[in-house]
This record gives structure tokens, sequence and C-alpha cells, in this order.
């Protein structure tokens, strides 16, 4: 019952405790006389010894109590030479080769049932372990595939909003094209609205600007979900017999993750918003730029109907003025002619009168030298004074109708000079005026004042 190669006194043979399979429960006959027999390398070190030399004697006492036994101290066992101690004494009893032997079967059948709940232990433990194993695989597989539709979802929803965003951004450019154009063409022929289409211009550049971030974010995100999908399908295609799949040791304990399924959704959600927004924003600045362009070319068109009427009505004015002045001017220097008549003919009145004045007048001279009495203050000498009085009151007043002659001429020069210089400025004002005229028939038509060229 000894290893070969080993003592009975190494370290290793001593007692041991066995937490595989329970320690066999020795019987009374066994305890008595034989120690408990164990598996090789659990026996104790004193199994090789006889029992005999170590059984005690049970002595019934006088006590009268029944079943009762006192243990003595053990017999001290007679002297035997050592020559013949081996003849004499066996190793073992066939007691003990029995129970060995028993010993022996129970614990082979102990160490088969151990063994056998051990194994059906682990068929069944590797069997729960391979279905779990099989059933986080599936789980997981499902939650790759769940996580692609989602990726698929919110990819499919961030492509439709890209391609709508860039088809308004698309219409944003064309609005803005034909705001710069309406303004172009305004700022030719009138600036009636230039200052509404140039700040709707500007207004148009910034929500470009929004636009422009709205798709830049849109089109990050869409490539973080393409290949996030990439790899998420490349890893629910990984299966138990791909070349691919490796060990990687601790990569469990890493979390390298910077968000959450809720903040995953939220971020495309508020990128969606945000470009929905944007596109909100677009769409009614792009319906109140066309209804700008409109109202301005209506507007245009409706200054641009007045202000020729305007004209058509200030050139017939001008025209009319023009000719009321002609005539006037006409009159004014028929005036003039007759004027100069007059003052010519006031001034050979004046002449014509000194000539009498004079005959009178020497005449009164005359009739100063007739002597003594004959100065008489007769009716000749009376009709003389009254001659001459009468004769001079004539002049005095042809005089003073000459001056007032000469005044009227000169006042029917200047208003003649005057009615010229308006004439001349209402020649030139209708020289400019029909000039302007024909300068607005190149007005644009409406299709150009709306932007399209």
């Amino acid at each position: 019952m000894e290893f070969l190669g080993t003592t009975q006194t190494a370290s290793y043979c001593g007692p041991k405790k066995s937490y595989l399979f329970p320690e066999p429960v020795s019987t009374s006959t066994t305890q008595d006389s034989y120690q408990s027999y164990y598996l090789p390398g659990y026996r104790y070190l004193n199994s090789w010894r006889p029992s005999l030399f170590y059984r005690v004697s049970a002595v019934p006492t006088n006590s009268g109590e029944q079943g009762s036994m006192r243990i003595s101290a053990p017999l001290r066992p007679p002297t035997i030479l050592p020559s013949v101690r081996s003849a004499l004494y066996a190793r073992y009893s066939p007691h003990d080769w029995y129970q060995a032997n028993t010993v022996q079967y129970k614990g082979s059948e102990s160490c088969r049932h151990w063994a056998g709940r051990m194994n059906a232990d682990s068929l069944r433990l590797m069997q729960d372990k391979n279905q779990l194993t099989q059933q986080t695989q599936d789980s997981t597989g499902r939650s790759l595939g769940q996580r692609l539709s989602d990726i698929d979802f919110w990819r499919s929803e961030l492509t439709y909003e890209l391609e709508r965003l860039l088809t308004e951004t698309r219409a944003l450019e064309t609005a803005k094209r034909r705001l710069e154009c309406a303004a172009d063409e305004a700022q030719r022929p009138l600036k009636v609205g230039q200052r509404y289409l140039i700040l709707n211009v500007l207004v148009c550049l910034r929500m470009d600007y929004i636009l422009i971030d709205a798709q830049h974010a849109l089109e990050r995100d869409l490539s973080d979900k393409n290949s996030a999908h990439f790899i998420d399908e490349k890893c629910y295609n990984l299966r138990n017999t791909s070349d691919s799949i490796s060990f990687y040791h601790g990569v469990e304990k890493i979390d390298g993750t910077i968000s959450v399924p809720e903040t995953w959704a939220k971020f495309s959600d508020d990128n969606i918003r945000h470009s929905q927004n944007a596109r909100a924003n677009s769409i009614k600045l792009c319906e109140e730029t066309e209804n700008t362009l409109e109202n301005v070319s209506e507007e245009m068109w409706k200054q641009f109907t007045d202000t020729n009427l305007a004209f058509t009505n200030r050139i017939a004015e001008t025209a009319d003025t023009k000719n009321k002045l002609q005539t006037h001017l006409a009159k004014t220097l028929q005036e003039i002619f007759q004027t100069e008549n007059t003052i010519m003919l006031l001034e050979r009145a004046i002449m014509a009168k000194e000539c009498p004045l004079k005959v009178a007048q020497t005449r009164l001279e005359g009739r100063t030298r007739r002597p003594n009495v004959e100065l008489c203050r007769d009716i000749p000498q009376f009709k003389l004074v009254n001659e001459v009085f009468t004769i001079d009151d004539t002049l005095q007043t042809l005089k003073l109708r000459l001056r007032e002659a000469h005044d009227t001429l000169q006042l029917l020069v200047l208003n003649k000079a005057r009615l010229e210089h308006d004439l001349s400025v209402k020649a030139n004002s209708l020289f400019i005026d029909r000039k302007c005229m024909d300068m607005r028939k190149t007005f644009p038509s409406t299709p150009r004042l709306v932007g399209y060229t």
C-alpha cells in the first residue's frame, strides 16, 4: 500500500483533508484495532504498524451498571525475541484485510458516485453554459441587428433631410441670384425698391450661412452613421467560424463610449430639427423674397407708369406754356413796336408845339414895346397870354406822356427779356423731358424685374 520511491515519513504522506471526496465512515471494529484506510497520499504515518501493539482491553467494572465498560491501561506485550517476532505476529489480520477491501470498495463506489455526479453536473453545466453563450450571442446579434436597423433609420432620415436641405439651399441660392439680378435691373432704370432688394440679399446671405452650417452637421452625422453601420454590420456578420476573430483580453473593461442610446438618438434628432428649422426659415424667406420681388416689380411698374404719365403731362404742360410764352412774347414785341411809334409821335408833337410857342411868345414880347397908353391889356393880349399858357401846358403834358412812354418801353423790354429767358428754360426742360422719355423706353420687363434672366 506504499508508493514506490517514497518513505512513510514523507511530508506529503501525512493526513490531508479532501474537499472533493468525503471522509469514509469507519466501523466500530476497525476503530479499535485498525486505523482507517485512505486513498494514496491521504493515510496516516502509522497506518503500516500492526494494530496488536495498540489494542486496549475493555474490563467490566463492579459498578453493576449494565453495558458500561472501563478502559484500562494498555497491557504490556510479552517479551519476544527479535528473531521469532516476524514468525509469531502477522502484519494484518484477515479481518483487517476484509475490512480494508470493504473500505476500498466503498471508497471506489464513493469516488465513482462523486465522479458520476461531477460528470453529470459538468455535462449539465456545459449544456447550460453553451445554451447561455448561444443565447447571449443571439441576443447580442439581435441587438446588433436592432442597432443596424436604428442606424439605417437615422441614416435614411439624415439622408432625406440632407437632400431636402440641399434642395432648399439651391432654392435659396436661386432666390439670392434673383434678388441680385433684380437689384441690378432696378439700379439702372429706377431706385424704387432697391433698398428692400439689397436688404433681402443680405438676409439671404445670412440664411445661406445657417443652411451651410446645418448641412455640415448633417453630413458629419451621416458620415459617422455610415462608419458605425459598416462596423456594426461587420460585427453582426461575425460567427464562431469566422477567420477574423481573436482574443482581446481586458477589452470588456475599457469603456470608451461617450453616449447612451437616448443621447445618441437625441443628437441626430437635434441635427434634423435644426435642419428643419433652418429649412422652414429658408422657405419663409424664399416666400418673402418672392413676395418682395412681386411687390417691387408691381411697384416699379406702377411708378414707371405713373412717371411716364407725369412726364407726358409735364411735357404737354411745358409745351403749352412755351406756346403761350411765345404768344406773349410776340404780343410784347408788337406792343414794344407800337410804344416806340408812340414815342416817336410824341417827340414829333413836342417839336411841332415849339414853333407856335415861339410865335406866341415873340408876339407877346413884341407888344411889350408898345408906347405909353398903347400898352393896353386888350383882348389880343389876353389871347396871346392864354395861347402861351395853353401851348406850354400842352408841351408839359406831351413831355410827361413821353416819359411814361419811355418807362413803358423799358418795362416791355424787360418783360421781353424775361419771356425770352423763360422760353429758353422751357425749351431746355422740354428737351430734357423728351430725352428722358426716350430713355425710359428701355425699361426691363416683369420677368427681369423679378430676377429671371
